[in-house]
């Protein structure tokens, strides 16, 4: 079988929320692989330890343009690094974000978006009625996470990334599939 090259070495993990992406970005990351964890959960975090509003059920704006900085910030430093990286979330699924609430996020932003590639191939993590769970940060319930899954693929599909769904399975399983397909 011959090798796959992806001449960008950054690879997506996507989906909706409380499909499984983190938990997968967790076992990647014990077998030594370079990840980057979703921004949006760090961004929460911050703000309710800093008392800010720039979260989803406050500031939906502020809470978007805190995500590109921290999801591009992150697509730099990993690009410089020249490693294999996984992401849990990439820039894209802030443009699904921003059609899934009604956003406008601005132009400058959206350019840069598209100048952002990531490897054509990205992994999608489909609604997971089995394991889906809402939390502190999770407050989507289940028709938003399902919605939220549409959106953010339609976002890398417009952009020419080629979707692989991730079948429902152990995270052991789904792991050794995501590093057999980037080898």
């Amino acid at each position: 079988m011959p090798r796959r090259l992806f001449p960008k070495k950054l690879f997506v993990i996507t989906g909706g929320p409380g499909a499984g992406k983190t938990t997968l970005i967790d076992a990647l990351r014990a077998q030594g692989e370079a990840c980057v964890a979703e921004a949006g959960r760090a961004v929460i975090r911050e703000q309710s330890a800093a008392g800010g509003t720039a979260m989803p059920w406050a500031d939906r704006h502020a809470y978007w343009r805190a995500m590109f900085e921290k999801d591009l910030a992150a697509y730099r430093a990993a690009s410089a690094s020249g490693r294999r990286t996984f992401f849990d979330r990439g820039l894209p699924d802030l443009v699904g974000y921003a059609a899934l609430e009604g956003l406008s996020p601005p132009t400058s932003a959206v350019e840069e978006i598209e100048r952002a590639r990531y490897a054509d191939l990205v992994f999608a993590a489909p609604p997971w009625r089995q394991i889906y769970a809402q939390d502190a940060e999770r407050k989507q319930d289940w028709a938003e996470a399902v919605r939220t899954y549409d959106a953010v693929t339609r976002a890398y599909i417009d952009r020419g990334y080629r979707l692989f769904e991730l079948a429902p399975c152990s995270v052991e399983d789904r792991a050794r599939f995501v590093l057999d397909a980037v080898a």
